[in-house]
């Protein structure tokens, strides 16, 4: 792309859940939703706006909100469940919120990247789990399934979008489901 013309967050076509279908796919199919949504709440805007915290006197903003939910696609499906022996993708020793904080317009194009290539990585890491797989909680050492892993986060797209409803119609009034 030539250095004129800004990278434009892509548009996004959201996958629908299914209607009818075993757990397994129910629950897949609610997380994909749940990630093209995030996505479509960017979509059409500059790496700038990506970057802008429109909703003082928070600084959230929406590239760290694809940055945040990158990692956490990392540390729950592939770190935690399936045992890889991944590091951080952005956070750092000195920065444990470089993920929310440390986008710019710059890092915009590589950070979407990014977030796609962890929702590939965490769903293989997945696909040979079975929901009933459980790995020892970071807190309590107590055991967590795969199936609480697929909730959880859900529930934290849910959450997360719904920062993302609030800070897009600020920068440019775009307001949906």
């Amino acid at each position: 792309m030539p250095a004129d013309i800004p990278w434009t967050a892509p548009p996004v076509e959201r996958r629908n859940e299914p209607l009818v279908a075993d757990e397994r796919a129910m629950l897949e199919g609610w997380l994909t939703w749940q990630r093209d949504t995030l996505l479509w709440k960017c979509a059409g805007l500059t790496g700038e706006q990506l970057a802008l915290a429109s909703v003082e006197p928070s600084n959230l903003t929406l590239l760290g909100l694809v940055r945040h939910m990158a990692e956490v696609e990392r540390v729950w499906f592939r770190i935690r469940s399936a045992g890889q022996d991944v590091g951080p993708l952005f956070l750092t020793p000195d920065n444990d919120d470089a993920d929310l904080t440390d986008g710019t317009p710059a890092s915009a194009e590589a950070d979407f990247a990014a977030f796609r290539r962890e929702c590939d990585l965490a769903d293989e890491a997945a696909a040979g789990l079975p929901l009933e797989h459980t790995f020892p909680s970071p807190r309590s050492g107590k055991p967590i399934s795969l199936r609480w892993v697929y909730v959880h986060m859900i529930e934290e797209y849910a959450r997360h979008n719904g920062h993302a409803d609030l800070i897009r119609e600020r920068i440019d009034g775009s307001t949906g489901d």
